[in-house]
């Protein structure tokens, strides 16, 4: 990974962070925000694969975890996962069809709300999934993979962007 991919997909975990968290909070409905840094860690697993849907996993869920978590790397851990799982299908896919990744962070939106709902109210023995699964879980799932909509084209042409330029300073030195 070069530093512009680096410095590019940082840029992203962050404005990300600070629109899911100020932006997104205004616009809610009914109290549910999209999940924006799950679209860029699943975007950026899907487009070049599960190392960086790792990487990008782990610091997008460390940087929720640092501002909002109640345990220091539940999130990491949960981000990190998925980051890795949606990084898996980048060599079976293509993505450059808008299709598939907006299924596939739908796909992981809602993996997410149901490990965080295990993990956090689950084992407290609160048992209402049907309430949580219909007033969170899918509005937020729909949420998100409407703005993922917007949002995974703006992923894909920064990194065809900087693919371009990477091949371009590879022939340089050919």
């Amino acid at each position: 990974m070069n530093i512009r991919r680096f410095f590019a997909n940082f840029i992203f975990i962050i404005i990300s962070f600070i629109l899911q968290t100020t932006v997104f909070r205004v616009l809610d409905f009914g109290g549910i925000a999209p999940n924006l840094m799950m679209i860029v860690v699943a975007s950026l697993g899907f487009i070049k694969g599960d190392t960086t849907g790792l990487i990008t996993g782990f610091f997008s869920g460390l940087l929720v975890d640092i501002f909002f978590g109640t345990y220091l790397g539940f999130f990491a851990l949960i981000y990190m996962y998925l980051g890795f799982i949606v990084g898996k299908f980048h060599e079976v896919f293509f993505s450059q069809n808008i299709a598939i990744p907006i299924v596939f962070i739908t796909i992981a939106d809602f993996l997410f709300g149901f490990v965080c709902y295990v993990l956090m109210f689950l084992f407290r023995t609160r048992f209402n999934i049907g309430y949580y699964m219909v007033n969170v879980i899918i509005p937020e799932m729909v949420y998100t993979a409407l703005v993922a909509i917007f949002y995974y084209p703006v992923i894909l042409s920064v990194n065809n962007r900087i693919d371009e330029i990477e091949q371009r300073s590879a022939k340089k030195f050919v």
